[in-house]
C-alpha cells in the first residue's frame, strides 16, 4: 500500500466522524465563525459565538451593528477590534450584493472582507459540499512532518501538493481529519510520538523514540 492511501486509511480509522468543530447553525453564522477562528483556537471561538448569534443571528441583524456593539461581545479572542469591523462589514456586503444569502463561489467569498482563501474553503467544503482543502495551522503542520510538503512551503503551496497527492474525493474529511491529528496527537510542542502510526514516515525534529 503506497503512502498516501496508509494515510488515508489510518486517519480513516483513527477519526472517521472528524468535522467542523466551529458552533453554528447557518451558513452565515459558519462564515463569521471561521473568520473570527483566525490566530484563534475553535474553543475559544464557541465560548463567544453563542451570545454573539444570540443578539446578532443573521447577516441582516449584524449589518446593523456598530463595532461598539459587538466588541464586548468577542473581546476575548485574538484581534478582536478587527474581528468585530469585518464581521460587520461581511454582513452589509452580504446584505448589498447578496440579499443576505452568503455565496458560493470562492471569488465572492474572498472579496468579503476578513476572508481569504482558507476561510473561503472551510465554507465552500463544509456549507456546501464543494471540495476544497483548506491549510490551516494543523494541517501544515502535519503535512510537513510527514513528507507531504516541504519545510518552507508556503501554505498555499503546502495546499496545492496536497490537493496534488490526494484524490478530490477526499480532500473535505481529509481537512479535518488532518486537523484532529494535530490538534489531538501530533501536536506542536508534545506530539504523542510514542503512539504514532506514522512515526516511521515523520521528520519533525521534536520527534521522540517510541
Amino acid at each position: 500500500m503506497n503512502k498516501i492511501n496508509v494515510i488515508l486509511n489510518t486517519l480513516q480509522d483513527m477519526y472517521p466522524d472528524a468535522h467542523v468543530e466551529l458552533t453554528h447553525q447557518s451558513h452565515f453564522q459558519l462564515l463569521v465563525a471561521v473568520v473570527l477562528s483566525a490566530q484563534t483556537t475553535d474553543k475559544a471561538v464557541n465560548k463567544v459565538t453563542p451570545k454573539l448569534f444570540e443578539v446578532f443571528p443573521d447577516a441582516k441583524a449584524l449589518s446593523k451593528a456598530s463595532v461598539q456593539d459587538v466588541i464586548p461581545l468577542i473581546k476575548t479572542i485574538g484581534l478582536y477590534q478587527n474581528k468585530a469591523k469585518n464581521i460587520i462589514l461581511l454582513s452589509q456586503q452580504l446584505m448589498t450584493l447578496y440579499e443576505g444569502i452568503v455565496p458560493s463561489d470562492r471569488a465572492s467569498l474572498e472579496a468579503l472582507p476578513g476572508v481569504g482563501r482558507k476561510t473561503a474553503n472551510v465554507v465552500l467544503s463544509n456549507a456546501f459540499n464543494i471540495p476544497a482543502l483548506a491549510v490551516d495551522t494543523h494541517v501544515e503542520r502535519v503535512s510537513k512532518r510527514l513528507r507531504l510538503a516541504k519545510k518552507n512551503d508556503s501554505v498555499l503551496v503546502v495546499e496545492q501538493k496536497l490537493m496534488k497527492k490526494f484524490p478530490k474525493k477526499h480532500w473535505t474529511k481529509l481537512h479535518h481529519q488532518l486537523i484532529f491529528f494535530g490538534r489531538y496527537h501530533c501536536t506542536a510542542k508534545q506530539p504523542k510520538c510514542h503512539d504514532c502510526p506514522f512515526f516511521d514516515m515523520c521528520v519533525s525534529p521534536l520527534k521522540h523514540k517510541k
